[in-house]
């Protein structure tokens, strides 16, 4: 296990919100080496004082709950400034701290992966056994991301590369391979023949506030679906593994992604809609609208096919907003009618399938729904109820955040919550077929209220459990 972590992007929002908190709760754990050593690495003049006492104060709220363990870590944080763009100013800085072997990690935005990382090789910081962390996204397209994961292969080999995604740290993401892989009654039923649907939800009810160039050079597409959602499509689509070492499982995914069938101009029309929001009410607060002259979405439903024979001809259907009517992320699998229906109540065709419904966020639920029955002696037929099977585990255990430990794998070298340049490359293939077709459509990006589940038209893409109810919790 690593010892030191130069962490890039000190100063940034998600090292404040989520990489700090998470290396509190890490030093409190007593999940971190002896001799921890952090260099925190930012663009503001800044001395180890100034640094410590601007980051205590961030840190307000895990030092209410345990002062000592934000007082264990901030002793251990050394502050650097530097330019970024400057690779023979990061070499020089950062020189002294290539004595052992170091995981450096880069929140920064993917424009400077490159120069930061040269400037590391050329400091020798990234000299083997050193490790390399890297953000999500890994580019804008696939152009882009060949160019970097290049560019980083000429700086150290792919083994020692991590490539980050929060989402394959969470607990309840993990879950679905449990699920799937651990139960032969969900394996034996795992493909065309029995399930009709997968959908696939992440909704939020934060805007892109602060964020708002960066989301106009990307939008929800290239932000959320080429990552999150595609490793979430992956892990529940992937063939079973020869095992569970980081190679095995990144290879299935990376088939499934390879698997994906490019989308056309007429299948973009048909399969994707885009949206904007403009002002509304969210959890009952006014909020403006998203405004920027880029063509750019922050709502978009698609409906895709694995062409493999898994999965031939079901539709997977992918929705993610921002300021939408509650921050939810669930995958649920619709199966198929039973091959002959008995029963006069409900009628044959409007009785409800079987539903697996995996609730990832805010609440890790697991749920079956089923159809029982409600016979009585004075009834002349057989009626059927739905009905749901709660399989979540009571008293559960508070869950880590996701970045505790995907920071402690990164730190011991296990690659197996990370995503492999061919899984990337693969995503982002798929990806550009889809923004190739809408520049040749010209596709609409149509304005939802903020408040709402998204535009009119995006009504059948959202999960069977949203339309029964629309407008509400899902």
């Amino acid at each position: 296990m690593h010892d030191t972590l130069l962490l890039f992007g000190a100063t940034g929002d998600l090292a404040q919100r989520y990489l700090f908190p998470s290396l509190i709760h890490l030093w409190r754990d007593r999940l971190l080496p002896p001799d921890f050593r952090l260099i925190a690495v930012g663009r503001q003049e800044l001395s180890d004082e100034d640094f410590r006492a601007w980051l205590r104060e961030r840190m307000a709220a895990e030092a209410a709950d345990d002062a000592a363990s934000v007082d264990g870590l901030l002793r251990c944080i050394v502050y650097v400034a530097v330019d970024l763009r400057d690779t023979a100013a990061i070499a020089a800085a950062l020189s002294r701290y290539a004595d052992r072997p170091s995981v450096s990690y880069l929140a920064t935005p993917p424009d400077l992966f490159v120069s930061v990382a040269q400037g590391l090789s050329a400091a020798g910081v990234l000299a083997d056994p050193s490790r390399l962390v890297l953000e999500k996204p890994i580019g804008r397209d696939l152009a882009s991301a060949r160019e970097i994961n290049a560019a980083l292969r000429a700086c150290l080999d792919e083994s020692r590369i991590f490539r980050i995604d929060h989402y394959l740290g969470k607990a309840a993401v993990q879950n679905l391979l449990a699920l799937r892989l651990g139960n032969t009654l969900l394996e034996a039923v795992w493909q065309h023949r029995w399930i009709e649907s997968v959908d696939i939800l992440v909704a939020e009810t934060a805007g892109v506030d602060g964020r708002e160039e960066y989301y106009a050079g990307y939008g929800a597409l290239r932000d959320m679906v080429q990552n999150h959602m595609l490793q979430l499509l992956a892990l529940i689509a992937m063939e079973p593994p020869s095992n569970l070492d980081a190679d095995s499982i990144r290879e299935e995914k990376r088939k499934v992604l390879r698997a994906l069938r490019p989308m056309n101009a007429a299948d973009a029309a048909r399969d994707t809609v885009r949206g904007r929001y403009g002002a509304g009410v969210v959890e009952g607060r006014a909020v403006k609208g998203f405004v920027h002259d880029a063509p750019v979405e922050t709502f978009v439903a698609l409906r895709t096919y694995i062409d493999n024979w898994r999965w031939a001809g079901v539709p997977f259907r992918l929705v993610t907003g921002k300021r939408l009517a509650a921050r939810a992320t669930e995958v649920v699998v619709s199966f198929k009618p039973v091959s002959h229906w008995l029963f006069e109540r409900p009628a044959r065709g409007r009785e409800r399938p079987n539903r697996l419904r995996m609730r990832l966020q805010p609440d890790e639920t697991v749920e079956l729904g089923l159809m029982g029955s409600l016979a009585a002696p004075e009834w002349g037929a057989l009626e059927l109820r739905p009905m749901s099977l709660d399989l979540s585990m009571s008293n559960s255990p508070q869950r880590r955040i996701a970045y505790e430990r995907l920071l402690v794998d990164a730190l011991r070298g296990n690659q197996t919550l990370f995503v492999r340049d061919d899984e990337v490359e693969s995503a982002w293939q798929w990806i550009d077929s889809v923004e190739r077709a809408w520049s040749g459509t010209a596709q609409p990006v149509i304005e939802y209220p903020a408040g709402s589940w998204g535009p009119n038209e995006a009504s059948d893409f959202l999960p069977a459990t949203l339309r029964q109810g629309r407008g509400g919790e899902p």
